[in-house]
């Protein structure tokens, strides 16, 4: 279960990262409040995570969940770029994730 609660907070955090760009700054009311819900759902299941992973884990996983989600969101719905290189970089980002997941925690 602690591993579905990563899932789901890695979740929460690529809607915070996109409800923060719609926010426009925070001049967007509803994409401001979705910022506010989504932090706050993603660091509640992360809290709930980290009862039984380890901290740094826990941590690094859902951030690379964040990485990769925000950045292909970007690419899809905001036109960013997407080279080689900067897709590279985030396949590391993924491959250290799952190092982390597989590896033991010892």
């Amino acid at each position: 279960m602690p591993w579905l609660y990563v899932l789901i907070a890695g979740g929460f955090e690529i809607a915070l990262t996109v409800s923060m760009k719609l926010a426009d700054g925070y001049r967007n009311l509803w994409a401001t409040a979705a910022t506010l819900v989504s932090a706050g759902l993603g660091f509640y299941f992360l809290g709930l995570a980290v009862k039984t992973i380890p901290i740094g884990t826990a941590y690094a996983v859902w951030v690379g969940i964040g990485v990769a989600g925000s950045t292909l969101v970007g690419v899809w719905r905001f036109g960013e770029a997407a080279s080689p290189g900067r897709l590279l970089c985030v396949a590391l980002v993924l491959a250290g994730v799952v190092g982390l997941r597989l590896l033991p925690a010892t």
